[in-house]
């Protein structure tokens, strides 16, 4: 999967996921987008805001009639009917995402997507709005910050919206065409598609294929089959009341999967990474022995001496079956800090002695 940038437009990343078919269409104004869409936050997690599948109804957008968030319409522009791309869009784009995303919502439950609204333009209702009424929503709000958009182009309608040649086809022919674009067993389907019981299926599968690579040594491939794996059941803990059941079962898949990820990336020599997430674990679980050992040794590797001893100790504290591993890294640790000092002592004396001379 080759990445790629839309030309002349800053701030915007392009992944083509499945190809589509002809050529690009030819639009004007009037043309109609019919597309599926997912929305996810630029994370580790690549957190879901929206997804137009759950809420069962794909979205439509017409080209000219000035739709809020003008950058879809280029995104959109660059696809092929049946393609389905991941874009990424700089915080420049997204400005107007929340007010965009509170519409669609009120529209999926069935209320007046204006209701409330002053007749302003988009940036005015933007400071008029106290809350959207969505927290997720309202955290975008304040804090700008890159999205990434998936979308799937089904359907594009107009004038000149299909090629010459499918004007001339039936509506029969034309819905096929439209079937085949659909249907899910043409390309191997991602997981922002899956269902909720193709994602629990696809995590053991993830998990094992990922332990496969790490026996190969195989561990930047390894790390994206955890992540894939941690993607999936976010998604679904997402849909769950926070600490209740639901939520501490897919909790409990979650965490070996965080820290078989952030051993490949200990062995990547990614250790900041490793600290964020073993530090965000942590957070929610500060009795997980392996997690602090796996911080500890971050730490260690990036020189933070002090962090490291405390939370090797309170891997031994925790869990005494690794504290025969607990004195063996801090005896390393203790040698590597040695032989620091003793090079930046010999490092600061000849600088020292070279300003003397000077």
């Amino acid at each position: 999967m080759e990445e790629t940038y839309l030309l002349n437009v800053e701030g915007v990343k392009k992944k083509i996921l499945h190809g589509g078919q002809g050529e690009l269409p030819k639009l004007q104004d009037g043309s109609k987008f019919t597309f599926h869409f997912q929305t996810l936050k630029d994370d580790f997690e690549r957190t879901v805001i929206d997804d137009s599948r759950e809420a069962g109804m794909p979205m439509e957008i017409i080209v000219g009639k000035m739709f809020k968030l003008e950058i879809w319409e280029t995104l959109l522009s660059s696809m092929r009917i049946g393609e389905v791309a991941e874009f990424w869009c700089d915080a420049i784009h997204t400005g107007m995402y929340a007010l965009v995303s509170r519409g669609m919502r009120r529209i999926a439950e069935g209320r007046d997507p204006l209701e409330g609204q002053k007749h302003r333009c988009g940036m005015g209702n933007m400071f008029d709005y106290h809350s959207t009424g969505y927290d997720d929503l309202d955290e975008l709000q304040r804090t700008p910050q890159p999205l990434i958009f998936i979308m799937e182009l089904f359907r594009v309608r107009g004038r000149r919206g299909w090629p010459p040649e499918r004007e001339q086809l039936g509506q029969a022919t034309q819905l096929l065409l439209l079937a085949q674009v659909e249907d899910p067993s043409a390309y191997k389907r991602d997981t922002w598609a899956m269902s909720k019981e193709e994602k629990l299926a696809a995590v053991p599968v993830l998990h094992s294929e990922g332990n496969r690579l790490v026996l190969r040594r195989e561990f930047a491939q390894a790390a994206a089959k955890y992540q894939e794996a941690v993607i999936c059941l976010r998604n679904l803990q997402a849909k769950e009341k926070p600490w209740e059941d639901g939520w501490l079962k897919l909790e409990s898949l979650v965490t070996p999967l965080v820290l078989n990820y952030c051993q490949c990336q200990l062995e990547l020599g990614e250790y900041y990474e490793v600290l964020e997430h073993t530090t965000e674990l942590l957070q929610k679980h500060n009795d997980n022995a392996k997690a602090y050992f796996k911080r500890a040794k971050a730490h260690a590797a990036v020189w933070n001496e002090r962090e490291a001893r405390e939370d090797f100790q309170r891997v031994a504290h925790l869990d005494p079956s690794m504290a025969a591993a607990v004195k063996k890294e801090l005896k390393q640790l203790g040698e590597r800090m040695r032989k620091k000092h003793v090079e930046d002592r010999k490092r600061y004396q000849g600088l020292f002695q070279s300003s003397q001379g000077l």
